[in-house]
């Protein structure tokens, strides 16, 4: 299973959310196919599910609790006697659910768009009325609203919905948007949002309950309508025919997830995880269209287009401050080959008392194999352990002293195909365990005799490994065949299957992985043997990240061979990796900026609506920011910043204008340092 996989349930339930048809129904009532529907996903969940799923009142608790977060997950629409009207909902789910009894929960929803269509009415009313805000006092604005208690009375929503209006102008201001410019983007926003929701229709509310009733199973479990099984493409990768991303809905704002190995994005560099989109522009010059608010499917269609055109993203880094940092990123569309996705492989070569020593890194961007291809009885078909076995044997050509496996953001892909990479490191033994629902355990392997290398190996990952790349590492680990270096990957350990329905589609969790020591990859992924810096959040990305993600647990160990013992070699690999990474000014970069982020994220919890306060917030903030970039730009003798903002506007580091120290080039050279020391310790010691 692939990280895409892993996070397409997150973007599913926002795109549901916000996709809406475009016959408009005042008032939607459930569907005889709609509600035979319901009865079988509850039967799916009841017996087709890994875990040991009860509909009962304790599951409505849960699925009412997932429906308001569905609806209104920031509590700024509902007030507490919506939520009281409708309690009944708390143990009656189950029923709804089972019996397909969908009027209730249809009704529930009806309270909700009533609300939220007078809310946008409301906005409309005070942008006409003209916005003449006082930036002058010191009020503040809550950011995260997700665990504040719902509001009691309308004049104390009303009173939340001017800080947020005020907050909105300001940003727009802080962006240097003149008064009449803040109206109409405003205006637009809302006044898109409204019609959208006009349009709702019975398909979109039975989406809604539909993701907060499989959602309680785990964040991977799902039901797809025909609309959305028709828009796999769009839905889970925005296209292999666009930019190469997968974008989910973040309140207001479109977000980056993750990025296609091989696609525009990725090899731009332009385009990071957790990047916000602001605005979408065609071609050079055409105008940008702000996208704040707009629907999923909408900022999809803009940013799709004919293969070789040019798309303009306005984006708000992840590592921006402040909401009205923006730059604008260019990205020409293409089609993914294989051959973008493919192994490749280099040589670095180190110096240690003036004698040069040779280290293979092969790069692994997922885990593919050219299943047509392979079907038509090719004999030389594609795939990741075919052209990895290519890699190596060019590697060994040229002396090296031991090979690093570059699985960073390596989301999975074919299990065939990480069971068969193993292989190419051990001679013959188990790979991985797959437990399914009753308890049985399937049992995969590598039975071809003999490897393909025997040398040193350590594998580097983060934590946008996921899956396959997972399985490879965790067996490396156990068979003690190498080390692991870099981060605590990604915690996909799950297998899920797709079902047809009378009315779309289920895709259910049916089984999980485990490692050949009986540890699940579940939830916790992989620990590395030396843990690299990290400026990826694991509370904020992740298995562990997610809502109901299913449990870390264990299962009995196989029998399997030891190749080695790393663990004796790794409190001395750790001081010779500190006293190198102590002074290189990309790693203690790296491990600043991560301290660095996680604090102002901690501190930011609410945002000044004064101008010159949040001004001054903000250059604070960037301050700090800027001293520790100009700190490791000074360290590698390139030209400092005058701003921050330089640094937000411009390529990312370990672009083409940085070639001579990217930071993620250190990540390489220093894991094939440890490698280097690990292989002079193991020989030393034969």
């Amino acid at each position: 299973m692939s990280l895409i996989a892993a996070t397409r349930c997150c973007a599913t339930v926002a795109s549901i959310l916000v996709a809406l048809s475009t016959s408009a129904l005042a008032e939607p009532k459930p569907t005889d196919t709609q509600r035979q529907a319901a009865t079988e996903v509850a039967e799916s969940l009841r017996y087709g599910h890994y875990a040991d799923i009860t509909l009962n009142d304790e599951w409505s608790e849960q699925a009412f609790t997932q429906f308001l977060d569905v609806l209104d997950s920031q509590h700024v629409y509902l007030l507490q006697r919506d939520i009281d009207a409708f309690g009944d909902l708390r143990t009656t789910l189950d029923d709804a659910l089972s019996e397909g009894e969908l009027e209730r929960v249809y009704e529930f929803y009806e309270q909700y768009q009533t609300r939220l269509e007078t809310r946008l009415e409301w906005l409309i009313e005070k942008i006409d009325a003209g916005l003449d805000f006082d930036y002058s006092s010191n009020e503040r604005l809550i950011i995260e609203r997700g665990d504040a208690p719902w509001e009691k009375s309308q004049k104390a929503l009303d009173s939340l919905w001017l800080k947020r209006l005020k907050n909105a102008a300001l940003s727009l201001s802080l962006s240097d948007q003149d008064p009449q410019e803040i109206q109409k983007t405003l205006r637009e926003r809302y006044s898109g949002q409204l019609s959208r929701l006009r349009q709702t229709n019975a398909e979109d509310v039975f989406g809604l309950f539909m993701a907060a009733a499989t959602s309680t199973a785990d964040p991977h479990t799902e039901y797809l309508s025909p609309r959305q099984g028709e828009s796999f493409d769009i839905q889970m990768k925005l296209s292999l025919e666009g930019i190469g991303a997968l974008l989910q809905s973040e309140g207001e704002y479109v977000k980056v997830s993750s990025l296609v190995a091989g696609g525009p994005a990725d090899k731009s560099g332009v385009l990071q995880p957790a990047d916000r989109i602001v605005g979408v522009g065609q071609g050079e010059t055409g105008e940008t269209t702000n996208v704040v608010g707009m629907r999923l499917d909408e900022v999809v269609d803009l940013i799709r287009g004919p293969k070789g055109s040019t798309v303009r993203l306005d984006v708000i880094p992840a590592k921006a401050v402040d909401v009205t940092r923006s730059r604008i990123v260019k990205i020409v569309r293409d089609t993914v080959k294989l051959e973008d996705q493919a192994a490749h492989s280099e040589v670095i070569t180190l110096e240690r008392e003036g004698k040069e020593h040779r280290i293979g890194i092969i790069n692994i961007p997922t885990f593919y194999v050219d299943f047509d291809a392979w079907q038509a009885g090719e004999k030389d078909y594609r795939s990741t352990t075919r052209d990895v076995t290519k890699e190596i044997e060019k590697l060994k050509a040229q002396n090296i002293e031991g090979i690093v496996l570059d699985l960073r953001n390596d989301g999975g892909g074919a299990l065939q195909e990480a069971n068969s990479l193993i292989g190419l490191f051990i001679d013959r033994g188990p790979t991985v365990q797959v437990q399914d629902a009753q308890g049985r355990i399937s049992l995969y392997g590598d039975t071809d005799s003999g490897s393909a290398y025997e040398g040193p190996l350590a594998v580097l990952a983060n934590r946008l490994s996921a899956s396959a790349s997972e399985i490879v590492a965790g067996a490396i680990q156990d068979y003690g065949r190498g080390l692991v270096l870099g981060n605590r990957t990604f915690g996909k350990g799950t297998v899920q299957t797709l079902s047809d329905l009378n009315h779309g589609q289920i895709k259910l969790t049916r089984a999980k992985f485990y490692r050949i020591s009986g540890e699940s990859t579940q939830h916790r992924g992989v620990y590395p043997d030396l843990e690299f810096p990290n400026l990826v959040d694991p509370e904020l990305i992740g298995e562990s990240a997610l809502d109901n993600a299913l449990p870390w647990d264990t299962v009995r160990p196989v029998q399997y061979r030891q190749y080695g013992k790393p663990d004796q070699y790794l409190s001395l690999l750790k001081q010779k990796h500190e006293q190198r990474t102590n002074n290189d000014a990309n790693f203690t970069y790296l491990a600043r900026q991560a301290k660095l982020t996680k604090q102002l994220r901690e501190q930011q919890t609410t945002i000044s609506l004064n101008k010159e306060q949040r001004q001054r917030e903000m250059k604070a903030q960037e301050s700090e920011q800027l001293a520790l970039e100009n700190q490791r730009r000074r360290a590698l003798g390139l030209e400092t910043l005058d701003t921050w903002a330089d640094d937000v506007s411009e390529e990312p580091l370990g672009s083409e204008k940085e070639k001579d120290e990217p930071i993620d080039r250190a990540q390489i050279v220093e894991a094939g340092q440890i490698l280097l020391d690990y292989a002079q310790l193991t020989q030393n010691n034969e």
